[in-house]
């Protein structure tokens, strides 16, 4: 006899903050078994439960089954493809929200040229909480931080014994810069996923950005600057440090950055500085609201009636 498994209600999903940050794959086989995604490789098989996933980072050479993308859905588990040592993203999977509420309130501030302004300074404020941000233009914000994060690149170098010169990153080349820049572009594409994971989560889209504009991750990178300074860049510099000839940079930045982000509760920091910036209740929640069609006058009425007086 075949045991039915239901589908996962969303008020039954763990929250955000139950789940771990990510779990990066590459070169396996990924199938379903019964509530728990399973993993194959060379060495083995791997059982994870679907429900703890926050996001799942798929690599080159990863087969994955229909049924475990259903599996990953329902949980609410983003799923994001990548490239070799997880420093490109190709594609992301649906996640939780079933609701646009957020993401209205989200196009209602981003679309005003003031609202927009004001969240911006609100973003860069984050990073300077000792100063008053609240009268500069976009220009001196901009250049505010640009000198912010030089002192943090020369701070750093000279902390860790690093030699840095600038920033270079370029997707197509992974291998042509140096392993501190290769450790940078690895940290931060592991915290771009996870910052995506939320958003979506929360039914936010990550294209809508406040400071950046014109791409579909412009809101990701939003947020993924908040904590840089933080977390990535020393995380780098510490990997570029006990860098030997023939390590993986890129595994041993995500390894680094992951203990980082499970220890510091990254996830549920990124939702309440996003209800924060985007001025939502923190006690409002992801639930499933129902289809209705818009009315100028009423607001909403309902989906599925016929509104003919005939």
């Amino acid at each position: 006899m075949n045991k039915t498994i239901s589908k996962t209600k969303l008020q039954e999903l763990p929250q955000i903050s139950d789940r771990v940050t990510f779990i990066y794959v590459e070169h396996a086989v990924i199938n379903r078994q019964d509530g728990a995604v399973t993993v194959s490789d060379s060495r083995g098989t791997v059982k994870i439960p679907a429900a703890i996933i926050g996001v799942f980072f798929l690599g080159p050479g990863t087969d994955i089954s229909h049924r475990a993308v259903e599996l990953l859905g329902d949980a609410g588990s983003s799923m994001v493809w990548v490239g070799e040592r997880g420093v490109r993203q190709y594609a992301h999977g649906r996640s939780l929200a079933r609701t646009t509420r957020f993401l209205e309130q989200q196009a209602k501030l981003v679309t005003n040229t003031k609202t927009r302004l004001r969240i911006a300074r609100k973003m860069y404020q984050l990073r300077f909480p000792d100063e008053d941000v609240s009268k500069l233009t976009m220009q001196q914000l901009r250049a505010h931080e640009g000198a912010r994060v030089r002192g943090v690149y020369r701070k750093l170098s000279k902390q860790y014994q690093v030699q840095w010169n600038k920033r270079e990153y370029d997707p197509d080349n992974y291998e042509g810069s140096d392993p501190i820049n290769q450790a940078l572009s690895a940290a931060n594409v592991a915290l771009y996923g996870v910052v995506h994971s939320v958003i979506c989560a929360l039914g936010l889209c990550s294209g809508l950005g406040f400071v950046h504009t014109g791409h579909d991750l412009s809101f990701v990178y939003d947020i993924a600057d908040l904590y840089k300074v933080e977390l990535t860049i020393p995380a780098a510099f510490e990997v570029a440090a006990a860098y030997q000839p023939g390590d993986d940079v890129g595994r041993l930045a995500r390894l680094r950055v992951r203990d980082l982000f499970s220890n510091g509760k990254l996830l549920t920091r990124i939702v309440k500085d996003l209800q924060y910036l985007l001025e939502i209740d923190s006690d409002q929640r992801i639930e499933m609201e129902p289809l209705n069609l818009w009315d100028d006058k009423e607001g909403t009425v309902a989906y599925g009636i016929n509104y003919s007086k005939e």
